[in-house]
């Protein structure tokens, strides 16, 4: 009896934790989606909507110049928003898979031309659940996303290798690293994400850094 007590009480204890991890993710995606607006599309429509309101219509030149740099800036916006709304939308996973939303998400990040980025996976695909497929998607998009963000590097690489009872996802950069240490102690935002994405897959993660010689994360998630 005792031993039933103890086995549902973990058990709660469990889901508790599981419950926990998946409202801060949603919370982390609500604030991306947050930072996105703010920072970058919102920046293009009001720039466009000052355009748009100083236009001297007297002077034919100074206004064609004006509505093309709206055109422009609208452009962007439509832009952004597409590649925010493929970014968080689980469609691509539930149709296509894992590999082929990966492969997408390489593509967008070469379209940007911020960094070279090289993409290969070994082994026979083991096809998971859709939700299972979506959480790894969101690691791979943190740690590309702190590549763009932090690392200021030239090249990128992602590496998929599938084993008998798990899978191995190895992101790598040459930008500028960081110490480790620190970074746990500090609890930085991407590391925290992936920490906990990882922890909902049952998962380990594997953190080679150091200031200036870039970094390496390796993504152990196991087939249940």
């Amino acid at each position: 009896m005792n031993f039933k007590l103890a086995w549902n009480n973990l058990n709660l204890t469990y889901e508790k934790n599981l419950l926990k991890s998946q409202l801060e993710i949603q919370e982390q995606t609500f604030q991306h989606i947050s930072r996105e607006i703010h920072d970058n599309i919102s920046l293009s429509l009001t720039l466009a909507k000052l355009h748009l309101h100083t236009i001297e219509w007297k002077d034919n030149d100074k206004a064609c110049e004006k509505v093309e740099n709206s055109i422009e800036l609208l452009s962007k916006s439509i832009a952004e928003l597409s590649d925010l709304s493929k970014s968080l939308n689980a469609d691509i996973i539930i149709q296509h898979g894992l590999l082929k939303a990966i492969e997408e998400e390489v593509q967008r990040i070469r379209e940007a031309g911020l960094f070279s980025v090289s993409y290969e996976f070994a082994g026979t695909p083991v096809y998971m659940d859709s939700q299972k497929e979506l959480i790894i998607f969101r690691i791979v998009q943190e740690a590309f996303n702190n590549i763009i963000k932090h690392a200021g590097a030239s090249n990128a690489q992602l590496s998929i290798q599938y084993y008998l009872s798990k899978m191995v996802i190895t992101i790598s950069d040459d930008g500028s690293g960081f110490d480790t240490k620190l970074a746990v102690t500090n609890q930085k935002a991407g590391l925290k994400n992936m920490e906990t994405r990882i922890k909902i897959l049952k998962g380990d993660i594997q953190i080679n850094s150091r200031p200036g010689n870039g970094t390496e994360l390796s993504f152990i998630i196991p087939f249940e």
